[in-house]
């Protein structure tokens, strides 16, 4: 796996994205990485995974000043990201996981 965090999530998130693909044709996921938090100045990558038919969002934000931490939200296409995070280590994060939580939060 890569050294940078951010291309790490993007192998993950693209791996996680196959497997759904494959396994649920009605979830397709659309995943995106944004630049708004770093543009207005916060040390973080956001990457969102959105499922269209549910209107689900799941945030992940990679925080520089939380090194090897992955925080995520769920939540609705139509909310703004609040302050509620899980954290969870990004050692322990894998497709397998992402498959899981887009299995049960975008059913």
């Amino acid at each position: 796996m890569s050294e940078d965090p951010l291309k790490a999530l993007s192998e993950i998130a693209s791996d996680a994205h196959a497997r759904i693909q494959e396994k649920h044709e009605h979830i397709n996921p659309v995943v995106g990485v944004r630049r708004g938090m770093r543009d207005a100045g916060i040390p973080a990558d956001v990457m969102t995974i959105d499922c269209l038919v549910t209107r689900k969002r799941i945030n992940l934000i990679l925080h520089d000043g939380q090194p090897g931490v992955l925080l995520y939200q769920y939540i609705t296409l139509k909310e703004e990201a609040g302050d509620d995070f899980e954290s969870i280590a990004f050692s322990e994060m894998d497709a397998q996981t992402l498959v899981q939580w887009m299995e049960d939060y975008f059913r």
